[in-house]
């Protein structure tokens, strides 16, 4: 397994991640909790070492179920938990919230679930613009003075807010969504993160499942599954994509004899200081995971993937209806 030490932290992982948003249930049509043990503890004897999560994620599952499979299988030695803070909920309605004080109670109700003494990565998972980013990062510097966390990072955060935060205290890793179909970091937080010494953590690796080779036209989403809402899966986008992926799954086949899930994921790790978070909800979908090692896309087959999205996406989509509320609900 590749690994990446992240930023200047010292701490090293492999660069691939178990991603548990989807493991948390909440907007993911639920979960298994004895499945989703399954697939952390292999996910850990295949090297996978670096398990991401946060408290959001099923409102405090993601994380219970994360820390159970670690103690219960005395792998919590061998893995590096990433973790976040700065969103709060109120009736399943989440909002921001990097108050000092919030993240000082949200790193102690981590630390129980997960049932550590410490957090390997600590991230803030979107920009508060009703709390100073000063005072965000100062937090977070004192946490790691303490001992609590190990690494410092941000998800979801732009270069200028990255530069603020840098002011104050050391930055190890940025969290932004990054696949072939969602390049918008590109532009602006992939360049600066490469130039500032800090690894990238992509998440939606393979875009909620479109470049795994398995939705199809007929697919539907039920219940709370965030799919649902997601534009590039409407009627009138979903066959664009599905045309990409076809295209990406000939070539990755044609050229090196892999699948589409495979060619996403080394395209991720090709980009630079990158670590590609794969959000796999049962072991079996860990099997391709050897397919990723071992072997790196040329130049003339980067080419023929952008012409293949450019003759097959119109106007591509960025994620931005996963952004939560910009303002706390009244009285919070």
């Amino acid at each position: 397994m590749e690994k990446i030490v992240l930023g200047a932290s010292g701490v090293e992982t492999s660069r691939i991640g178990l991603g548990t948003w989807a493991i948390g249930g909440w907007t993911w049509g639920g979960t298994d909790e004895a499945v989703s043990i399954a697939t952390i503890c292999r996910a850990v004897e295949r090297g996978i070492t670096l398990i991401d999560t946060a408290p959001v994620y099923g409102f405090g599952r993601s994380e219970e179920i994360v820390g159970k499979a670690l103690h219960q299988s005395g792998l919590r030695g061998k893995a590096q938990i990433a973790t976040k803070a700065g969103l709060g909920w109120v009736d399943g309605k989440v909002f921001r919230d990097a108050r000092p004080a919030r993240i000082r109670r949200e790193i102690e109700d981590s630390l129980r679930r997960l049932r550590t003494e410490v957090i390997d990565l600590y991230q803030i998972h979107w920009p508060d613009p009703e709390t100073p980013i000063e005072e965000t990062a100062g937090t977070l510097g004192e946490l790691r003075r303490e001992g609590k966390i190990r690494a410092i990072g941000v998800s979801n955060h732009s270069p200028e807010q990255m530069e603020a935060f840098r002011a104050v205290t050391q930055l190890d890793t940025v969290q932004p969504p990054y696949n072939l179909f969602e390049r918008e970091i590109e532009r602006d937080v992939l360049p600066y993160a490469v130039a500032a010494g800090i690894t990238v953590l992509s998440y939606g690796a393979l875009c909620r499942g479109l470049l795994s080779g398995k939705v199809t036209a007929e697919r539907r989403f039920e219940g709370d599954d965030l799919r649902r809402y997601d534009p590039k899966f409407k009627p009138e986008r979903r066959p664009q994509y599905l045309a990409a992926v076809a295209g990406l799954q000939s070539l990755a086949q044609a050229r090196y004899g892999k699948s589409v899930l495979e060619l996403a994921l080394r395209w991720v790790l090709d980009r630079g200081p990158t670590i590609a978070l794969w959000g796999a909800r049962r072991p079996e979908q860990l099997d391709p995971l050897g397919g990723v090692e071992g072997w790196k896309l040329d130049a003339a087959a980067g080419a023929e993937i952008d012409a293949i999205l450019q003759s097959c996406i119109e106007q591509p989509l960025a994620p931005v209806f996963m952004a939560p509320p910009l303002h706390r609900p009244d009285g919070v």
